[in-house]
């Protein structure tokens, strides 16, 4: 019996040192789907929605370890360029495209919502309609100190149109009673652009929220990446938008293996109570590094966008590699930027990995990693979407994005463990501490090596990070490896951490019962 152990023990090891430490999780059933968003409830970070092309859905109530996927539909149809962000006391908004069953293709911006997850979807509300122009490519954000709700997006006189007299501009609009009404949209960009949908067409807009109430929008288009901002919640702008940064080589960027690819810019603001309160960022990719070399760029601004900081290149890799689709989120919690993007410097073809970056200093200076498992080939022949995207919040750090395997697309999550971040290869604890199985339903062996003797703490902690046992408490060890069985089969279903404090520090391990 007692070989038996040992062999279970030392086998066990093994697999869990080489579990990957950033779980991936796959969200959709394989087939067309692409442009995936997600958000999470800031009153209960283990509640999260998610969209995708054209017109799906996925629910986790479990922090994103596990999903159900559903369909949406609405009066006004639904044609993709899904974005879900949440409201207030549990409800989610989810907007998209219109294709109505008597009407113009694309003709508004529709948003629809859940009051909870499990909830059926309002048939929703519209802003924008105005025939025979068409609306596309929208954004979303909730002033959560108010419930109003921003809009930006691009509408355009004649969608493909090359002619002169066809323009694109960006609109804004925003609802003042939980989206049940829109306000008559307002244009942003001085500049027009053109409806060809490339470098010169203005599109890109994505509303920020500040902390004492500002809307913030930029986008890219032929005047560069342009900047607008709103003090009054949307109603007054500046006469006179303002330049971030020339887009180098445009905005609809040439990647090998992707059939369409943009570096449109993302703002987002950071509204809580770090040092870095009131910064706005904006994150594009472009080729300023070099022709054919695409790079992820930050750039901030401390004064309300009066004045802003040269690029900071976010990708940590040398010259000649790919980096593209970015997509930003802050921490309000911590101020620690987080960007996911695609990377090619593992590779010398199309292959390709998902990396993540995060800035501890307020953008000034970046690392990146790893995050996906296993790299993916994708094929231009089949459409691979426009753009990735992340939430964060109170160290709950999840990015979404599509991969393709034998040219069929699926949406995928990691569960990032924020604890590695910073720590160099050698001594990063994912070959410290492990957890297996997890999820797990009757009982999980936590596995730990001491590199030196010493006392040893280990607790359980709940999703709200209440104590629910204190396993070990000032336990003498010894270096080595331990492994502690836990029985979990009188646990509330929901997500645990695996507290650790010993002679290396503390660490911490999620498992989900």
């Amino acid at each position: 019996m007692r070989f038996f152990f040992l062999l279970l023990s030392f086998l066990l090891s093994l697999s869990l040192q080489a579990q990957w430490p950033h779980p991936n999780i796959l969200m959709s059933a394989p087939g067309y789907t692409n442009e995936p968003c997600i958000a999470l409830n800031p009153d209960n970070p283990m509640e999260m929605v998610a969209g995708a092309n054209i017109n799906n859905v996925y629910t986790s109530t479990d922090g994103g370890w596990n999903w159900s996927q559903s369909s949406l539909s609405s009066s006004y149809g639904v044609w993709g360029d899904p974005v879900v962000i949440p409201g207030l006391n549990g409800r989610f908004y989810y907007f998209h495209l219109s294709n109505p069953p008597q009407g113009q293709w694309i003709d508004r911006i529709v948003c629809q919502w859940i009051d909870s997850i499990g909830g059926s979807w309002a048939d929703g509300t519209y802003m924008g309609l105005n025939p025979p122009k068409v609306q596309d490519k929208e954004w979303g954000i909730l002033d959560r100190s108010n419930g109003n709700i921003y809009v930006s997006w691009t509408q355009f006189d004649n969608y493909g149109s090359a002619s002169p007299a066809d323009s694109t501009v960006i609109l804004f609009s925003r609802s003042l009673d939980e989206a049940q009404s829109w306000s008559t949209p307002v244009r942003l960009s001085q500049v027009a652009g053109d409806c060809i949908d490339s470098d010169n067409t203005t599109e890109g807009a994505v509303p920020a929220v500040g902390p004492n109430g500002e809307v913030y929008v930029s986008w890219s288009g032929p005047a560069g990446i342009r900047f607008d901002r709103s003090l009054d919640q949307g109603q007054t702008w500046l006469t006179n938008d303002i330049l971030i940064a020339n887009h180098v080589g445009g905005w609809d960027q040439d990647v090998s293996g992707i059939s369409r690819c943009n570096g449109m810019p993302v703002t987002i603001c950071d509204t809580g109570n770090s040092p870095w309160q009131g910064n706005i960022y904006v994150c594009w990719s472009d080729e300023r590094s070099g022709s054919g070399d695409i790079d992820v760029w930050v750039s901030r601004s401390s004064n309300q966008g009066n004045s802003w900081s040269s690029p900071v290149r976010v990708n940590q890799d040398g010259p000649g590699n790919d980096q593209f689709f970015p997509w930003i989120s802050v921490d309000p919690a911590t101020g620690w930027l987080w960007v996911v993007f695609y990377d090619r410097r593992n590779h010398i073809d199309d292959y390709t990995d998902v990396f993540l970056a995060v800035s501890q200093d307020g953008g000034q200076s970046w690392q990146d990693f790893k995050i996906s498992e296993t790299p993916f080939l994708p094929y231009s022949s089949v459409f691979f979407g426009d753009y990735t995207h992340i939430v964060a919040y109170n160290n709950v750090v999840r990015p979404v994005w599509n991969r393709m395997d034998n040219g069929v697309n699926s949406i995928w999550t990691a569960i990032v463990n924020t604890t590695l971040v910073g720590m160099p290869e050698e001594v990063r604890p994912e070959a410290e501490a492990n957890i297996y199985p997890n999820p797990a339903t009757e009982e999980v062996f936590f596995s730990f090596r001491l590199r030196h003797p010493g006392k040893v703490n280990l607790k359980l902690v709940d999703a709200s990070g209440k104590t629910v046992d204190v396993i070990l408490l000032n336990a003498d060890r010894s270096s080595g490896r331990h492994i502690i069985r836990y029985p979990v089969q009188t646990l509330a279903e929901g997500l645990y951490t695996f507290v650790l404090e010993g002679p290396e520090g503390v660490i911490t391990r999620k498992v989900v019962k």
